[in-house]
């Protein structure tokens, strides 16, 4: 079996480049996740971020776990639970504005670490988007531009805690899905595992790794690339032992960006020159995801064909 891809950041700057960018066009092409070391945030800066991110869910929402999720998913027949996760989670929102100042019981320390954070994210996702670019044989920034909509992307955290479940076998951590966005960046739990994705019909665990960010690939991407990169399917498994740390940041269109197959790789298409993937505005492909993210994708892009307008595509 493939081990899965690790992309080491600095070798994109000597004499390994073209090796180091053809493990990304592999991994974006055959995997649609890869995992990312020296990728230039310093390591004490990101065990602060697990430290304070550790605490807070023990002072603020521990209780409220045991309180919410794990009484609701463990009372009556123990059959499995399929409409919930066995998760505690919380949102951030960075771009277009922050509500970082209007989550409660976050300390002042956490704040300014994760506006650090996200900061650091923001630029990383940018650089990840050309280098994708470049292995699309796409204009530098074509995807950045691709995503901006009027006010820019829209860019959030999900700050998740999954303790240890006493009944790992009757529910997911986190069900079955693929990203609705663009790109993901997580850090999770440097020795708690539990992330899996399915390739080639088998369930593959991402690996814990100290100090790494893991990447994968959204929904959007797969329709900007015209299925030359798809976005994977992924879960959670809960755990008996040890509570896994996870904050998963999204790198998403503008609400109002309008979402196609880039037309240079349309034309690309070698027999059909066809366009696999409908038109669409991102808020609209949300909207429809919201009640169908744990569904196959493949419903949802032909919802969004069924539905499809003239939209005028600009060609600069």
């Amino acid at each position: 079996m493939a081990t899965f891809p690790v992309i080491y950041m600095d070798k994109l700057n000597g004499e390994e480049r073209a090796a180091t960018m053809e493990k990304i066009k592999d991994a974006s092409e055959n995997w649609g996740f890869f995992e990312l070391l020296n990728h230039g945030i310093p390591h004490d800066f990101l065990d602060t971020v697990e430290r304070l991110t550790k605490e807070h869910y023990k002072k603020c929402m521990e209780q409220r776990f045991k309180e919410l999720v794990a009484s609701k998913a463990l009372e009556g027949p123990q059959a499995e639970v399929t409409d919930m996760d066995w998760e505690s989670t919380f949102f951030l929102r960075h771009l277009p504005e922050s509500n970082m100042a209007e989550i409660p019981d976050l300390t002042d320390e956490y704040r300014k670490v994760m506006k650090e954070f996200v900061l650091k994210l923001e630029k990383l996702a940018e650089e990840l988007l050309d280098l994708l670019c470049e292995n699309l044989g796409l204009e530098k920034g074509y995807l950045k531009k691709a995503f901006y909509g009027a006010r820019g992307p829209t860019f959030g955290s999900k700050v998740s805690n999954y303790p240890p479940c006493p009944t790992p076998d009757k529910i997911k951590g986190l069900r079955a899905h693929t990203d609705a966005g663009g790109i993901i960046l997580l850090l999770q739990d440097p020795k708690v595992s539990g992330l899996q994705l399915l390739k080639d019909g088998e369930w593959i665990d991402v690996p814990p790794m100290r100090h790494s960010i893991v990447i994968n690939l959204g929904d959007q991407l797969e329709v900007i690339t015209n299925g030359k990169y798809k976005s994977v399917e992924h879960r959670v498994l809960a755990q008996t032992d040890g509570a896994r740390m996870s904050i998963a940041s999204f790198y998403n269109p503008g609400r109002d960006a309008l979402i196609y197959p880039a037309p240079a790789l349309v034309e690309k298409e070698a027999e059909e020159k066809k366009q696999l993937y409908p038109k669409f505005v991102f808020e609209d492909y949300m909207k429809l995801y919201a009640g169908l993210k744990f569904q196959a994708k493949e419903p949802r892009f032909e919802a969004m064909k069924a539905r499809e307008t003239t939209f005028p595509i600009a060609t600069a």
